[in-house]
């Protein structure tokens, strides 16, 4: 990709993304295979002010090959070093930028319960430096670029020259790359958010209805005092960062335990290399009581059983059918893509920022309020084009807030 094109997409992450702050830290988690990415993405950090810029480098295919032939023991492990170094970034006020760009088919030889292990380790080793994340204290992002593997699965017919530069065009359309001026173009886009962030609060629903003719058929209850975000977010000291991008989303949290009905997936769920297609899980009082999937059920299955708070939702996202990633009418095989194009929910743990003083309340207080807590967060994809939702206000109002997969305001 041309050096003029990728700084331009590092210049939006640096200033609008992370929206870096003189004399900050940044820390980026690049796979090796997006090293030219990354660089520019430093390069463009350090000519914004920041102090230090430190890559964290992934190497999937060496992952692959430690999956295939290491010890067993080794998968419940998680290095200390790691751990610190997260952790010691963060509370210095560090930004993290993570690129996400794997391969969705990279794991289909690994034993799934190896991955499964693999995840459980890292995210409770690493559960002070999530918590961080996850309430706002520390500025992040998360991003993509192509890479040969992931373009050839989104463009099978392609060749490889050919799928990665499908595949550019495609991210760059998504992330507004492509227009003259990506962070005013940004800022529109916030607002637009805005609009449907203030119509959802302003009416405080009780709950939600989905329906649909894949076999969606769930009410969603939401607790007192959640609160419906979407596009920029803002740190404990109030500097202003967009968490993913592209994002076309709105989102709460549950009830915990107010979840009732089924959800069936409108897409694939490329869970750390193994691909969950056509599945479907039904809920009674906020728990899984059963999961179905074509393929991936067996990850599917110890996802779900990950911890006690992985048998619950954590998020409920807004996405309207009529959006720019949906209209592309590309299956990224890629959450951060895939989820823009599609109204989802999550499994696991819940944002604290979904809730009046979430971020300054205790575990024991955020449970006494439902919400959810899990060493997991993961979306999967629920919204088709004949999606409808039905909210139900405190005093028994019903409000069609979607219709044919879209807003109806």
């Amino acid at each position: 990709m041309d050096n003029t094109v990728l700084k331009k997409y590092a210049e939006l992450l640096i200033k609008t993304g992370v929206n870096i702050q003189k004399n900050q830290t940044l820390i980026v988690t690049a796979p090796i295979e997006c090293a030219d990415f990354a660089r520019v993405i430093a390069e463009t950090a350090y000519q914004s002010g920041a102090r230090e810029v430190v890559m964290n480098w992934k190497d999937e295919l060496s992952s692959k090959i430690k999956f295939l032939h290491a010890p067993d023991e080794i998968f419940d492990e998680f290095p200390e070093w790691q751990k610190e170094f997260y952790l010691s970034y963060a509370k210095t006020g560090a930004a993290f930028v993570s690129i996400a760009a794997s391969d969705p088919e990279l794991l289909k030889e690994v034993d799934p319960d190896r991955v499964v292990r693999v995840q459980k380790a890292s995210n409770t080793a690493l559960e002070e430096y999530r918590e961080r994340i996850m309430s706002n204290r520390n500025a992040w992002s998360i991003v993509s670029i192509p890479t040969k593997a992931w373009a050839k699965k989104v463009f099978p017919q392609a060749t490889e020259e050919e799928a990665v530069e499908k595949l550019w065009t495609a991210i760059l359309k998504a992330v507004r790359v492509d227009t003259a001026d990506p962070v005013a173009a940004w800022r529109q886009h916030s607002e637009n958010l805005k609009k449907s962030m203030q119509y959802l609060n302003a009416h405080k629903f009780k709950n939600l209805h989905y329906k649909n003719s894949a076999g969606t058929d769930v009410t969603v209850e939401l607790p007192d005092g959640h609160i419906w975000l979407g596009g920029p977010e803002h740190t404990e000291k109030g500097i202003e960062f967009v968490a993913n991008m592209p994002t076309e989303e709105v989102f709460t949290m549950p009830k915990k335990t107010g979840v009732n009905g089924t959800v069936a997936s409108a897409k694939p769920l490329n869970y750390n290399g193994t691909l969950i297609d056509k599945f479907s899980l039904t809920f009674k009082d906020g728990r899984i009581v059963d999961c179905k999937a074509e393929e991936g059920y067996e990850v599917l299955k110890k996802l779900v059983e990950t911890d006690e708070g992985s048998h619950y939702l954590g998020e409920v996202a807004l996405v309207p059918f009529d959006s720019p990633i949906s209209n592309s009418n590309i299956l990224f095989y890629n959450t951060l893509f895939d989820e823009n194009a599609s109204c989802h929910f999550a499994i696991g743990k819940a944002y604290p920022i979904n809730i009046e003083n979430g971020t300054t309340m205790s575990k024991d207080q955020l449970a006494q309020a439902s919400v959810n807590d899990s060493i997991v967060h993961v979306d999967f994809m629920i919204g088709t084009a004949d999606l409808e939702i039905t909210g139900t206000t405190a005093d028994g109002k019903t409000i069609q807030v979607f219709k044919d997969g879209n807003f109806v305001f």
